[in-house]
């Protein structure tokens, strides 16, 4: 599962009306996090108001917002779509159905398992004055 799946999966778990209040309460905040990584992309915060329970409908919508913005790799909005479907899917949380799996920008064709690690570049010592 993509980022971006997981983030629009969040969104149409909590749209439903069978979702538990602490999922709307975590919805908050997955809301919250992405208008603030989606400021100055209205259509896609316009998009957010929405009470889509199709998650195709939500990818069509957010998707590409989603991407360009950079929320599908963030981590607290990734975490806070988790928490979302953690409370609407405690069962698929667990057998792991919302794991997102990504390449870490690798392009080519994979044959065999690969591990990624990134790793932070640390910067060079500033020269003493």
């Amino acid at each position: 599962m993509t980022g971006v799946e997981l983030i629009v999966t969040a969104l149409a778990a909590a749209a439903t009306a069978t979702v538990t209040s602490g999922a709307q309460d975590a919805y908050g905040t997955l809301k919250a996090l992405l208008v603030k990584r989606l400021s100055g992309r209205n259509r896609a915060v316009d998009a957010l108001e929405a009470r889509e329970t199709e998650r195709d409908v939500w990818e069509a919508r957010l998707g590409g917002d989603l991407r360009a913005a950079g929320a599908d790799t963030d981590e607290q909005v990734l975490a806070a779509a988790r928490a979302v479907l953690s409370q609407a899917d405690p069962a698929g949380t667990r057998a792991g159905t919302y794991n997102v799996a990504t390449n870490h920008g690798a392009v080519g064709q994979f044959y065999a398992p690969v591990t990624f690690q990134q790793t932070v570049p640390v910067p060079p010592a500033r020269p003493e004055a």
